[in-house]
């Protein structure tokens, strides 16, 4: 039996797929291969029945850094995200790794389960998480933060949302919802995930976990989530069946051929590359200082506001 250890401290989004990379090679080769993991968002693998504690010193136990390389033919191949970290564990093992479940593979115990939300939280019975920013080193995922208000205004009264974000990345702040921007650690995040009845959110870990984290009884299979994508990405990439995913790939002449995986939309002035070869080409001006692309400016409230609205479930 071959002992590896797969590392990989890229973003907590990538480490939530990796998840099901883990999960589809124990279910292809249960009695092959130990396997344990050195990651960040480590949280993400509590409970998980797939790893086995090893230790990298020993002199059985192997160690392999985790890529996804998939994603640079992304506009050429009908893949999704949740098959690049398995196609380069076949590539690497030598085996057949077949994907058998459309999401990560996060795990609750039966006490996170059953175990209520921090009062100190004051987070309503029923509830839309809404992630309104993101990181400053992938600014052309933003959406305006006033059309995000709209959206929550507009169902004032019938859903009622919790914001939130990582502390330190950018998520203005709106009225009317529930603020937890910076004030839940990762875990503490998946069990806000489980108790949400929907998310609303741009291109980020949020909609990759909405589809991971089971639903709570007597709630809907699936639940909903509405992704303001854009043409960064290509839809058949990120998006999931179940979601109401919004792309306008394909649109315009930055994103005809595909997503244009631009990282920026203005400089952040942080001496990272991104700032000289990765801007976005076709940047619109909402607000002084703040710059989105095109291809977000394009999706109107109102477009998001009639998505939501699709579900069946809300008023």
């Amino acid at each position: 039996m071959r002992r590896i250890v797969l590392r990989s401290f890229q973003s907590p989004g990538d480490v939530l797929m990796l998840t099901a990379a883990i999960r589809d090679l124990k279910l292809a080769a249960p009695e092959q291969f130990q396997i344990d993991v050195r990651t960040s968002g480590e949280e993400l693998w509590q409970n998980n029945p797939h790893l086995t504690p090893l230790n990298e010193a020993d002199a059985d136990v192997e160690t392999l850094d985790m890529h996804y390389p998939l994603i640079n033919q992304s506009n050429q191949r009908p893949y999704h995200f949740i098959h690049g970290f398995t196609q380069y564990l076949e590539q690497r093992l030598g085996l057949r790794i077949p994907v058998t479940r459309f999401h990560g593979d996060v795990h609750l115990s039966d006490e996170e389960r059953h175990a209520p939300l921090p009062s100190d939280w004051n987070v309503p019975q029923r509830f839309w998480i809404v992630i309104a920013g993101g990181k400053h080193d992938f600014t052309a995922k933003w959406w305006n933060p006033d059309c995000f208000q709209q959206v929550v205004d507009h169902f004032s009264g019938d859903i009622q949302y919790v914001q939130c974000g990582e502390a330190g990345h950018w998520h203005p702040p709106l009225e009317g919802v529930t603020n937890l921007v910076g004030k839940t650690s990762l875990r503490e995040f998946v069990q806000l995930m489980y108790h949400a009845d929907g998310v609303l959110c741009p291109v980020t870990m949020a909609m990759h976990l909405a589809a991971a984290v089971e639903t709570k009884p007597g709630r809907p299979k699936h639940r909903p989530c509405v992704v303001v994508a854009g043409g960064r990405e290509p839809p058949h990439w990120e998006a999931y069946p179940f979601h109401q995913y919004i792309s306008n790939v394909g649109t315009l002449s930055c994103c005809e051929d595909g997503g244009c995986w631009k990282s920026r939309c203005q400089p952040v002035g942080d001496g990272d590359e991104k700032d000289r070869r990765n801007l976005c080409e076709q940047p619109v001006e909402v607000a002084p200082n703040l710059r989105i692309p095109r291809c977000m400016d394009r999706i109107t409230p109102q477009d998001v506001i009639r998505r939501i609205g699709m579900y069946s479930w809300v008023e």
